[in-house]
């Protein structure tokens, strides 16, 4: 009788059904959405919880899940849906200040799964991937987020930096720990269903 390893990671729905699949998808968009709304306003770049929410969402689902969950999110806030900070939807939001924080989610995301795939195809899955693939997603967001910022804004690097960056880079570090302590408490509990 074959019998799984209490200690072995997988992400979720790698052996579901499509339904189970969609709906996990499904439900990282909601939860992407909600964390945004959760706001704390600091200069024109507000503190959110999505770093977080992204981060849950590239650890536990597959990596075509984490892709279309992001894509689907941006997707539904491009058409005018109000899921982007403080409850606003629209083109106008991915084309202004914080966008490319926005669309810098999809290139993030899709490096941070490719790397977490790279490892987990090695049999490594430990905190420390994680952590790691979620560095990977917030550096290409902030990169983005800083680059249109300061093309938007009219601003040098080094202040672009110190507006999007730099009020940022501990709170962010705190919630990818956060993501990836949730993320192993969630896959876990479901593997041993």
């Amino acid at each position: 009788m074959y019998q799984t390893k209490t200690s072995e990671i997988k992400p979720l729905a790698y052996s579901d059904s499509r339904t189970r699949s969609i709906t996990f998808t499904a439900l990282s968009i909601a939860v992407m959405a909600v964390s945004a709304w959760i706001t704390v306003p600091i200069g024109p770049v507000p503190f959110t919880l999505q770093m977080f929410a992204v981060t849950l969402a590239i650890l536990v689902l597959t990596p075509k899940q984490a892709i279309g969950a992001t894509a689907g999110y941006l997707a539904l806030g491009a058409i005018g849906v109000p899921v982007f900070s403080g409850m606003r939807g629209g083109i106008g939001v991915l084309m202004g200040f914080t966008g490319g924080f926005l669309w810098g989610y999809l290139i993030g995301v899709s490096l941070a799964v490719a790397l977490l795939a790279f490892f987990r195809s090695r049999g490594i899955d430990n905190f420390g991937v994680g952590v790691a693939s979620g560095l990977v997603f917030t550096f290409v967001a902030y990169a983005c987020g800083w680059l249109q910022y300061m093309v938007v804004a009219g601003v040098g690097p080094v202040e672009s930096l110190l507006v999007t960056v730099a009020p940022f880079v501990v709170v962010d570090i705190i919630k990818i720990v956060a993501a990836t302590a949730v993320a192993r408490v969630i896959i876990n509990a479901l593997s041993n269903r």
